[in-house]
C-alpha cells in the first residue's frame, strides 16, 4: 500500500468512496476474466489470441464513452489498452492447443 503524510479527513472520505468503488469494479474483472478464459477455449489457434481490429474498437468506444462522461479519455483509453494487455499476456500464457 501507498503511505501518505494527507490523512485529513477530507482525504480519508475520497480513499473511502475509491475503495467504495473497487468493490464494484473487482466482480466485474472477475466475470470479465471467465468471459476471457471461456473465449480463449474456443481459440484454436495462439494467433488469434490478438484481435488488432477488435482492440482499436474498443479504444474507439471507451474514448468517446470517457468523454461523454467527462472523464480524461487518454487516461482511460491507457487504463483499458493496458487490462487488455494483461488478459493477452494472460491468454498466451494458457493456450494449451
Amino acid at each position: 500500500m501507498i503511505k501518505s503524510k494527507n490523512n485529513s479527513p477530507k482525504m480519508k472520505e475520497i480513499r473511502k468512496k475509491i475503495d467504495i468503488i473497487d468493490s464494484k469494479i473487482l466482480p466485474l474483472m472477475a466475470k470479465r476474466a471467465q468471459l476471457v478464459n471461456r473465449a480463449l477455449e474456443l481459440k484454436t489457434k495462439k494467433s488469434e489470441i490478438v484481435d488488432t481490429k477488435r482492440i482499436n474498437q474498443i479504444k474507439k468506444k471507451v474514448i468517446a464513452q470517457s468523454k461523454k462522461l467527462g472523464a480524461n479519455p487518454k487516461l482511460i483509453s491507457g487504463i483499458w489498452i493496458a487490462m487488455i494487455k494483461n488478459f493477452i499476456d494472460f491468454e498466451k500464457k494458457n493456450f494449451k492447443k
